[in-house]
């Protein structure tokens, strides 16, 4: 924590967060210099050999990559944007977990279904954060209204893209990381209370 001279102080309020972004900002500078092949290497996810051990470092690895700086700001706007509030009220083991399992669910995905799709970028975390901030309002059992307009306006949106309009954007990712954060959010409102 630093202080200037008004007395305002500069807290590390996010570690988890602040710590997600600064390796996706070292994962895109890396690509950078390396032309892409580090992206290849570890910060993307693909079919290839079970018995490569970077196989393995991929199905986590991927969230890291971007591939390009307009990707980057993209994502990381939105995980700056929701990520201190998620981590405030679920905590860093909890944000931990989740950054976690969307990182390797969406990666066995991909790697299983779609052989020769390089799939990298943190947009699976983005939306499973979209999802869980509107669990933020639940109480008593009962589903926030919020969280059944974003569902539907951020689901629906990668489903309707998902079958009309074809480009290099992984809709399913996007309804995979929203599912998670459902879930998430939905067991960890109603069960931990």
């Amino acid at each position: 924590m630093s202080k200037n001279k008004s007395g305002l102080k500069i807290s590390y309020n996010s570690p988890v967060v602040l710590g997600f972004t600064l390796i996706c900002l070292i994962s895109l500078v890396l690509s950078s210099i390396t032309h892409g092949a580090s992206n290849q290497l570890v910060f993307s996810v693909y079919r290839s050999s079970l018995l490569s051990p970077l196989t393995y470092i991929r199905f986590f690895g991927h969230i890291f990559g971007h591939a390009d700086w307009e990707h980057f700001f993209g994502n990381i706007t939105y995980i700056l944007l929701l990520g201190p509030l998620l981590e405030e009220k679920y905590g860093k083991t909890d944000m931990i977990m989740i950054i976690a399992i969307t990182a390797f669910v969406t990666g066995l995905i991909n790697f299983i279904f779609f052989p020769h799709v390089m799939l990298l970028g943190a947009s699976g975390v983005v939306f499973a954060f979209i999802l869980l901030s509107s669990f933020t309002g639940f109480q008593n059992g009962k589903i926030p209204l919020t969280f059944i307009i974003v569902a539907v306006i951020y689901i629906g949106q990668q489903v309707y893209n998902g079958i009309f309009i074809h480009n290099n954007i992984s809709e399913l990712t996007h309804i995979i990381g929203g599912l998670i954060g459902s879930v998430f959010g939905f067991v960890e409102n109603k069960f931990k209370r």
